[in-house]
């Protein structure tokens, strides 16, 4: 079933282009018209001050789980917000059920504040295995999409990572150490080393996306929440890219990552990125 919605049968192009057509319409309906027009009792905090719900965020989602689903008969959803309200709609990561994992407003903060740097993510994964990305800045006017084994395109233009300069200076953004445990905390602080610039990140997704076009050479993040990473580290890998957990495996979306984890722009950078957080693990 999820075969032939991806990839399609014979003689027939899958079902792509819809999945587009519903990642823009939800945004033009319920995150546009609320851009630098939101209400004070549209935003709401969550687990604190940097954890912030919007009206745009909720209704976003209800739009996506709804057209979403239909697109694809017998198909769940896993979002950030259906997760904040029943944690066990994690659980069907691990389930039968072809998911659609959605971020409806990734960068809510930035949202909030009127930047653009916000995006609409969206993945669709079986069996713990992500088959397809969308990644959406609406007022950038960016969508990138993956496909698992055809490759990525950043606005129908082939994405491609590259490599780092020799020798150039790595520049990474990572999850913010005062938001990180003990020995997370020691593990970023790897990244504060010579050759390697490292920043606070914005937007998960469109951090990702900067990999993926070779704008940004790397991400480290402490953080495993699927509707984050998903999409973003299917757009790496297609893209020519490479991901690992601090301990060599790749991330699972099912959860049980060993933290922090890197995807970067080939092999030899996340080594890099990797080398540099064990060495702060062990200091």
């Amino acid at each position: 079933m999820i075969d032939d919605f991806v990839y399609g049968t014979a003689g027939e192009a899958g079902q792509l282009a819809e999945v587009e057509a519903v990642v823009r319409a939800a945004a033009a309906a319920e995150i546009l018209p609320r851009y630098r027009q939101l209400a004070a009792h549209e935003i709401v905090e969550k687990s604190g001050p940097h954890d912030l719900v919007t009206a745009a965020d909720r209704l976003a989602e209800e739009y996506l789980t709804d057209a979403l689903t239909r697109l694809l008969p017998g198909s769940v959803v896993v979002g950030e917000e259906a997760v904040h309200a029943d944690p066990a709609v994690y659980d069907a990561l691990g389930g039968d059920a072809p998911v659609w994992i959605v971020d409806p407003v990734d960068g809510t903060r930035q949202f909030v504040h009127g930047e653009p740097g916000f995006c609409t993510l969206v993945a669709l994964a079986l069996h713990g295995e992500v088959y397809a990305s969308w990644t959406y800045a609406p007022v950038l006017d960016e969508l990138a999409v993956a496909v698992r084994g055809r490759g990525a395109t950043l606005n129908g233009t082939t994405a491609h990572s590259g490599s780092p300069a020799p020798g150039a200076v790595l520049k990474v953004a990572m999850s913010h150490p005062d938001y990180t445990s003990d020995a997370q905390k020691r593990a970023l602080l790897g990244l504060r080393t010579d050759g390697i610039d490292a920043r606070a990140c914005g937007s998960a997704g469109l951090e990702y996306l900067a990999v993926a076009c070779g704008a940004s050479d790397a991400v480290a993040f402490n953080w495993e929440f699927a509707w984050d990473h998903a999409a973003g580290l299917l757009l790496v890998t297609e893209a020519g890219g490479a991901q690992s957990t601090l301990t060599g495996a790749p991330y699972r979306i099912t959860g049980g990552n060993d933290l922090p984890f890197t995807a970067a722009r080939d092999e030899a950078t996340a080594g890099r990125i990797l080398q540099a957080l064990r060495a702060g693990a062990e200091g």
